[in-house]
């Protein structure tokens, strides 16, 4: 009943056609919109459809929420699922917006902790995501970010990569695969390439992915994803077979992706 009614909700949604506003946005502020055919586009455009009419934008710091800030946000929270048989983050309502960094008081149990015990210190950040939500952004650093992928650095995959790892209600880097097959590909490959990363990172070596993804498991799978889509093509020639998992699990080719644009662009 619950699953008829919310997609009935959805089907009333998606009678409005998407706004052409909207539309102008994804073109001029989130390149990987650009990277898309046409059926792509169509798809994640009802993805966010959806995901503005369902989840609720709260500006925090005197931020007021604009079509920019929807579209934008949802867009990159979409493109992660554009594949998924996912239910948009069914579990999140809220998504707190600021303005920039935003200062974490000191608390005693957080997204990663696994027990009240646990300490805090006061920390500066753009995002962070919590079981149940809400999820936290800054806006400048997700604006920036979606007009240039090139950084590798992108706020809103790497939340929304962790509301997709705590799916299964841990946050241990493992979201919930396809099946058992993938499950022991997905632990050889991670569990190496996590280690490979840690080393590196402690003996001061430069690594392709974020030295931040060598914190723990849960921070791998966020950055890995990071990358898988902000930095495919790189990331198919250095750690192919951490490609191949993150392209199995999402069921998106990014790399081929990229590179069809970047063909397009040279005619």
């Amino acid at each position: 009943m619950l699953h008829w009614l919310r997609d009935h909700r959805r089907r009333a949604i998606l009678q409005d056609p998407f706004p052409d506003g909207w539309r102008r946005i994804l073109v001029e502020s989130v390149l990987h919109y650009s990277f898309l055919d046409d059926d792509e586009k169509n798809h994640l455009e009802q993805l966010i459809q959806v995901f503005i009419a369902e989840k609720k934008f709260e500006g925090c710091n005197g931020l007021e929420v604009t079509d920019e800030i929807r579209v934008v946000i949802a867009a990159e929270a979409c493109m992660l699922v554009l594949g998924l048989p996912h239910d948009l983050y069914r579990g999140l309502i809220s998504l707190l917006i600021y303005p920039s960094s935003v200062v974490v008081p000191p608390s005693r149990m957080g997204v990663f902790t696994q027990g009240p015990l646990v300490e805090r210190p006061e920390i500066a950040i753009s995002g962070q995501a919590f079981l149940h939500g809400p999820v936290i952004l800054v806006w400048d650093e997700a604006k920036r970010a979606a007009r240039h992928p090139e950084r590798g650095h992108n706020v809103v995959y790497h939340e929304f990569a962790h509301l997709l790892d705590m799916s299964d209600g841990v946050a241990d880097g493992t979201p919930v695969l396809h099946g058992r097959d993938q499950y022991r590909t997905w632990a050889q490959v991670f569990s190496k390439e996590f280690i490979a990363l840690r080393q590196a990172s402690k003996k001061g070596k430069k690594t392709f992915l974020d030295p931040y993804g060598a914190l723990n498991e849960a921070e791998f799978f966020a950055v890995a994803t990071e990358f898988f889509f902000d930095k495919p093509v790189q990331m198919q020639k250095k750690h192919k077979a951490l490609y191949d998992v993150l392209a199995g699990f999402y069921l998106q080719d990014t790399a081929g992706r990229e590179r069809r644009y970047n063909r397009m662009m040279q005619v």
